[in-house]
């Protein structure tokens, strides 16, 4: 049988690469598994040949120790491979197809799943709804930061790319749809992104990017992008974003102003989450800060898209309210002026064939967007330390060397 190498997280600030076993259709014990899932049979799933793998913010997050992730943990939910073997439940994805896998682990039984509200399933994860692959408090499925790696529910969630020759000729867009693209996507369509639109998106990271090329997707007339990070800065304007850089002292309203001529957005998407920092030079962090920014600065009737993760247990927090998640948000500043938010996972599967779609045909760019990187699976623990230093690149594993930089 085929080894498995995979990238596991052992502690803060460090991942490393380890030989583990090759997957079954069935979830074995190990690290981060929930007892009740132990044993749980998967002949509804396939084995999936990793062809390309990312490393996410969502996993910095856990490498950073702000969560409550195990050592030893197989890190990944950025999933695109081809199908080696298939179980007997199995009846339309077929053994040598070419697929994305959604990072919202679904049965497409539950309520939810019927609903398409595929990042709360009832049925993956006895914690609560809602799981992804190689994630804390996500049931324990294996990661797919690795050479092969097992999806259930194969016929439900597997998005077959149509043309493998294609589809390896744009492997590095394509390879977006398992989370930033859809995420992106999803945060500025629940922002109200449209035709003519000015939209303000937090943070220039990978999905901050990804939601600011989705809102030029969906017709916007400006893209503001604003972050601390200059490269990252640099990276959005080379698409076409208006930036803000937030170490200045100014208000961002005024500095919207500047730009647009007046000090709010119609759409404002927070693709941050809870590691956000203050305003200016040196600030320290302030989780609530992107949240109160974005009801600072969208107009009265707005929409708010908050794909930017926050989390119910953060042993970094800066106090103890921040440690389970309580944040202080300016709630009635956004009742005042009529906001709606949108929050949590996003449903993959409500975008990715629509978004599979303009990739093929040559309508968007994500990979150029987000700087997309390969780098051999050996070289995860590099790429972890890079972007951890916030270099302006998307990287992408590749465990079998399938891939084209």
């Amino acid at each position: 049988m085929a080894g498995n190498k995979a990238v596991a997280y052992i502690a803060p600030g460090k991942v490393e690469i380890q030989t583990i076993d090759y997957p079954k259709l069935e979830l074995q014990d190990g690290p981060g598994v929930n007892p009740v899932n132990v044993g749980r049979k998967c002949p509804h799933g396939v084995i999936l040949k990793v062809v390309s793998t990312n490393i996410c913010g969502s996993d910095q997050h856990m490498v950073r120790g702000r969560t409550t992730a195990p050592p030893n943990l197989v890190l990944g939910h950025e999933i695109t491979g081809e199908v080696v073997e298939a179980g007997p439940d199995v009846e339309f994805i077929k053994v040598g197809d070419l697929v994305s896998v959604p990072f919202n682990i679904a049965c497409g039984r539950c309520r939810n799943c019927k609903e398409r509200k595929t990042g709360i399933c009832e049925n993956v994860n006895p914690d609560r709804p809602g799981s992804a692959y190689g994630y804390v408090d996500m049931g324990g499925w294996v990661g797919g930061q690795a050479e092969y790696v097992m999806v259930p529910y194969a016929d439900f969630n597997l998005l077959r790319f149509p043309d493998k020759a294609q589809a390896m000729e744009k492997i590095l867009d394509l390879t977006m749809l398992s989370d930033i693209f859809p995420t992106g996507y999803h945060g500025a369509v629940q922002a109200g992104v449209g035709t003519g639109s000015v939209v303000y998106i937090a943070g220039a990271g990978p999905v901050g990017l990804a939601s600011a090329h989705a809102s030029q997707l969906l017709g916007a007339a400006v893209v503001i992008v604003g972050d601390m990070n200059p490269d990252r800065l640099a990276q959005a304007r080379s698409f076409g974003c208006e930036t803000v850089d937030l170490r200045n002292d100014v208000p961002l309203s005024d500095m919207i102003a500047e730009l647009v001529g007046e000090p709010e957005v119609d759409a404002a998407v927070d693709c941050v989450g809870f590691e956000a920092k203050g305003h200016g030079a040196g600030a320290g962090e302030a989780p609530a800060t992107v949240l109160n920014d974005i009801m600072t600065v969208a107009r009265a009737g707005a929409s708010l898209g908050i794909p930017g993760l926050y989390v119910t247990g953060d042993p970094g927090g800066i106090d103890e309210e921040a440690k389970i998640g309580s944040l202080k948000v300016r709630l009635g500043l956004g009742w005042a002026k009529s906001h709606s938010f949108t929050t949590g996972q996003c449903p993959v599967m409500s975008y990715n064939r629509e978004l599979m779609m303009a990739i093929l045909h040559d309508k968007c760019q994500i990979a150029k967007a987000v700087n997309a990187t390969v780098l051999p699976l050996d070289k995860a623990p590099e790429g972890y330390s890079d972007f951890d230093k916030g270099v302006a690149k998307k990287f992408v594993l590749d465990p079998h060397g399938l891939l084209r930089s």
